[in-house]
């Protein structure tokens, strides 16, 4: 394990970040501490529409969603590095000392990009590796999120109530899930682009929906729900060529666009263009 002199040599130059690794380097004395000042941190869990569950601890929180997780850190440096370097590592301890399992997100198993401007999600390709990822967290006493490959931890999170939350979240998935299973879907002009990851988006609107949400959004083959949107977030003169806001069940935003003959979706950092 690195020692801090040899942590400061590394990231020389990036003071706030070298500041928050430092303080968060796992040492066993260290951990134990944090098990002693923290250990009222307990998990909760939050019903649909959107359902999660999350811990708060200090200034970081960590959000359990049916398919992704979002980890918002102490500083925006510590997000802005997990996103440069494409990895997370989630690893799992049954005491504040005893390493019992471990998960290397990385860009060959799952999609890590800053969202909502600050947290980072993780959007897992494999829905086996998020049931293990879950599976752990549910069972075991400490989560040690930290930098892939390095004995650096970006932050540290209790488990206490965890096993209860997830097995709310999962009932709540597969509810969710299985009344999805008969959306078809959409047919009609298809948007492609993105970065490292690239998206195929379509979209439908529901003719006669029984709830609001009135709309479906295929990205990659995965259908989900949405509302629809007339407005741009409440500005009496939307920009040019704006037709309609998706937003995904998921808590995802897409802003459709069509003038001049282009079509266009935004979505996150990315614009999509039409492809077919």
């Amino acid at each position: 394990m690195p020692d801090k002199h040899n942590i400061a040599i590394e990231f020389k130059g990036e003071d706030t970040l070298m500041r928050t690794i430092l303080n968060t380097i796992i040492l066993a004395p260290i951990v134990g501490v944090f098990l002693a000042t923290a250990a009222l941190a307990e998990w909760a869990y939050s019903g649909p529409p959107y359902p999660n569950a999350f811990i708060q601890t200090g200034n970081m929180s960590l959000e359990l969603q049916c398919d992704r997780v979002r980890f918002a850190p102490v500083e925006y440096d510590v997000s802005e590095d997990i996103s440069t370097k494409q990895g997370l590592s989630f690893r799992f301890m049954e005491n504040g000392a005893s390493e019992v399992g471990a998960f290397q997100a990385g860009s060959d198993n799952s999609d890590i990009s800053i969202v909502d401007n600050f947290p980072v999600e993780v959007r897992f390709f494999d829905r086996a590796d998020y049931d293990f990822v879950l599976d752990q967290i549910a069972r075991n006493s400490v989560l040690n999120l930290s930098m892939i490959d390095q004995d650096v931890s970006y932050g540290i999170f209790m488990l206490k109530g965890s096993g209860a939350a997830v097995r709310s979240l999962r009932a709540a998935c597969t509810s969710d899930a299985s009344s999805s299973q008969s959306m078809e879907a959409p047919e009609g002009i298809v948007y492609c682009g993105g970065g490292a990851v690239q998206r195929v988006i379509e979209y439908a609107i529901v003719g006669q929906p029984s709830d609001q949400w009135d709309a479906i959004v295929t990205v990659n083959g995965e259908t989900i729900r949405a509302m629809t949107s007339y407005s741009f977030f409440g500005n009496s003169q939307p920009p040019a060529g704006f037709q309609v806001a998706l937003l995904g069940e998921d808590r995802s935003e897409f802003l459709v666009f069509s003038d001049e003959g282009l079509n266009w979706i935004e979505f996150g950092d990315y614009t999509y263009e039409q492809c077919n």
